[in-house]
């Protein structure tokens, strides 16, 4: 009856092990000038504050390869420059910087894979 226990208690861990998602695996690169995300499955929201001046430009890559991503990118709480909130497609454009400030990005997925670039050129 011991063994029993012992066998079905690690049964379920086993299987309960199997139904934890990580949260990120993949890379990522973030300062004042850029963010650069790749990942293999995102489960989790990241954001970066980007320093950015008056008709700066900003190249946006987007790479949805699964999953579901929202994308986010505001000047402090202002109203978003842009924002996605089911983004199934790729896609890649330019974001033209109307006055200086900091520039939040937020990138949110769930069982995501794919890359998603903001960089300043």
């Amino acid at each position: 009856m011991k063994k029993i226990c012992c066998l079905s208690s690690l049964l379920c861990i086993l299987l309960l092990n199997g139904c934890i998602q990580p949260s990120f695996n993949g890379s990522r690169t973030g300062n004042q000038d850029q963010l650069i995300m790749e990942y293999s499955i995102m489960n989790t929201e990241d954001s970066q504050l980007l320093t950015l001046q008056e008709n700066d430009i900003v190249d946006v890559q987007i790479v949805s390869d699964a999953g579901k991503l929202s994308i986010i990118f505001q000047k402090n709480d202002e109203t978003p420059i842009y924002e996605d909130n089911e983004i199934s497609s790729s896609q890649s454009f330019q974001i033209l910087i109307k006055e200086d400030g900091d520039y939040k990005v937020t990138v949110k997925g769930y069982r995501a894979k794919g890359s998603v670039s903001f960089i300043k050129s």
